[in-house]
């Protein structure tokens, strides 16, 4: 058990490690309160607390609706939690199938993948969404799809080479040679050994994600205006910046944050999960010469 948890101690001694993970969480939490209890109610509109400045009860102030804007915050951080954590999953799925079907089958298989992932790869993830939003309308849905399919092209791509090079160590070898199809392993030796490449790539798309479920909202081409959401929040604050500037920190802010936190522990995951990268550097550290004043 000691040694199945080194990775997370590693992760925490990790100051970027640590940032990040406690953004994360951060936002997940809010998230997960923001289920079952919120200061105002996002949707209620009192417009005789319009453009209200932090203060109590409005700890962020309110919008030009009256509504309090630390609840809208509070309640898009489901809609970027939820984005993030499908199109994660929806990557994973697609990211793993290409990547072994273009590394463990037959060399025309193989060949055909790679063709079509560069095909794949040609379109911008956020072209996807718009032109699938316009043809069938902007929900949250679009997003988690576009990014979830474009992002698992990416994973396929970055993973399907790092694959092929560990099918030829020794180790994989050695359980070839004891009787392991292929299948077992890729499950029991192939896909440990390429996790640090891969979870940067998930960590990297989910933070595009939360980017992407942003920058669509802000749009039109997203959640729709009735969903609480960082971009729908922060498109209709923009109008209003150079009077209330104020107001527009507070989505950017978690938006920005969100980004950071998640890029920040991928990273950090990487360099847990790799004890080579730790071996390396405390060997390099151990070779820099003393500089004598």
């Amino acid at each position: 058990m000691t040694h199945r948890l080194a990775w997370l101690r590693r992760l925490w001694s990790s100051t970027t490690g640590r940032f990040g993970l406690i953004i994360v969480l951060t936002v997940g939490a809010v998230a997960l309160v923001s289920v079952f209890w919120l200061p105002f109610d996002p949707r209620q509109v009192d417009i005789s607390a319009r453009w209200l400045g932090p203060s109590w009860p409005h700890l962020m102030g309110t919008d030009g609706s009256g509504r309090d804007i630390l609840s809208l915050i509070m309640a898009g951080a489901r809609t970027t939690v939820w984005v993030a954590l499908g199109a994660g999953v929806i990557a994973t799925i697609i990211g793993i199938l290409l990547a072994a079907l273009g590394a463990l089958t037959a060399r025309w298989m193989r060949e055909s993948i790679a063709v079509l992932v560069d095909i794949l790869i040609a379109f911008p993830v956020l072209i996807i969404a718009m032109m699938i939003s316009a043809v069938a309308g902007g929900s949250l849905w679009v997003v988690i799809l576009s990014v979830g399919i474009g992002f698992g092209v990416n994973v396929a791509r970055v993973t399907r080479p790092e694959l092929r090079r560990v099918l030829h160590s020794d180790f994989v070898v050695a359980g070839r040679a004891s009787g392991l199809t292929s299948w077992q392993n890729l499950w029991r030796h192939l896909f440990p050994n390429v996790a640090p490449v891969f979870i940067v790539q998930l960590s990297w798309g989910m933070a595009v994600a939360v980017l992407a479920e942003a920058g669509l909202s802000f749009l039109g081409f997203g959640a729709p205006v009735t969903e609480p959401s960082w971009g729908v929040l922060l498109s209709e604050l923009q109008a209003y910046i150079t009077v209330h500037p104020v107001s527009v920190i507070w989505p950017g802010l978690a938006i920005t944050l969100t980004v950071l936190g998640l890029n920040l522990l991928g990273d950090a995951l990487r360099e847990a999960t790799d004890p080579t990268l730790s071996r390396r550097r405390s060997e390099a550290e151990a070779h820099v010469p003393e500089v004598v004043a």
